[in-house]
């Protein structure tokens, strides 16, 4: 079982897009995304700063739109999909529970309101690399901080307001190092509250599908069969941590075999190599990935 995964907000860099623009059809179907989330995603994803496209209401759709153009070029059927936070809307529309259109608006409403809620407070995210599990998680509680992502491989992103991440840079758990993310607020805790019913109020207007791929929850690690199901996750998923830890877990227990990941990609790719031992895995950065990805999905790399 190969499984296809779609990253999340940060792994986005200047121009990451200009490859990709020289297949047919690809400037086309951006185009089509850019209507769908009203911003012209070519230019952001070609010309723009990186300060431009870190703004999370940007950031968000060029990414999920980079994740499908990826996995269009792939012209292989996805028969396993999970994505990491933003990437669980990518996930969505590669297994078909959301179309191409719906998938981009919905980006577009989850990056513009998680944007307006990070405004509420300052706050951030700082990811905490090595260390005991629970001596880390302890010291976030002791702060006030909230595991935001438990990513696996000695990984957790620790999520709250400035001053307590300062606290925790300044004096980190013994055997840790601290590493502040360029993110405009703590995902995936409290703080995003406003965020999830301007969300829900949306995503209330939508129709899902159930899924044509086997599917799984950033919440948990499990499996999802009714689209409508997974939706309803994926609204919640903008308060609640990313248990990629669990994911991970999950593919071990399917059979995984090995694991592609889509533009912009990287991350997961690197996570699965401390999470998922031996396990082979492709990141599509470029096209020139494609041929590597496809040989792995056809069994033959």
């Amino acid at each position: 079982m190969i499984v296809v995964v779609a990253p999340g907000q940060g792994s986005q860099t200047p121009g990451f897009l200009a490859p990709w623009l020289e297949l047919d059809g690809v400037r086309e179907r951006l185009d089509a995304f850019g209507d769908a989330a009203q911003l012209d995603l070519v230019s952001l994803g070609t010309t723009a700063d990186a300060d431009a496209i870190r703004r999370t209401e940007v950031a968000q759709p060029l990414i999920v739109a980079a994740g499908l153009v990826a996995a269009a070029a792939l012209d292989r059927p996805v028969t396993a999909v999970a994505g990491h936070s933003v990437g669980e809307v990518t996930a969505a529309v590669v297994s078909g529970v959301l179309g191409d259109a719906d998938g981009m608006r919905l980006v577009a409403t989850r990056g513009r309101a998680m944007a307006e809620a990070a405004d509420a407070v300052p706050t951030g995210m700082s990811a905490v690399v090595g260390g005991d599990e629970q001596v880390v998680v302890a010291r976030l509680e002791e702060l006030g901080l909230t595991p935001a992502n438990r990513n696996g491989g000695g990984q957790i992103v620790a999520a709250g307001e400035l001053p307590a991440l300062d606290a925790l840079r300044t004096e980190p758990p013994a055997g840790a190092r601290v590493i502040p993310l360029q993110v405009a607020g703590a995902f995936h805790t409290r703080y995003m509250a406003p965020a999830v019913e301007t969300l829900r109020a949306f995503a209330g207007g939508l129709s899902p599908t159930d899924p044509g791929a086997r599917l799984w929850t950033n919440r948990d690690g499990s499996e999802v069969a009714s689209g409508a199901a997974f939706l309803d996750l994926l609204v919640g998923q903008v308060a609640s941590p990313v248990r990629w830890d669990r994911c991970m877990e999950s593919f071990a227990d399917a059979g995984i075999t090995g694991l592609v990941e889509l533009a912009p990609a990287g991350t997961l790719t690197g996570l699965a190599k401390r999470g998922l031992k031996g396990v082979p895995t492709v990141a599509v950065k470029t096209p020139a990935d494609l041929a590597a990805a496809q040989a792995l999905l056809d069994g033959v790399a």
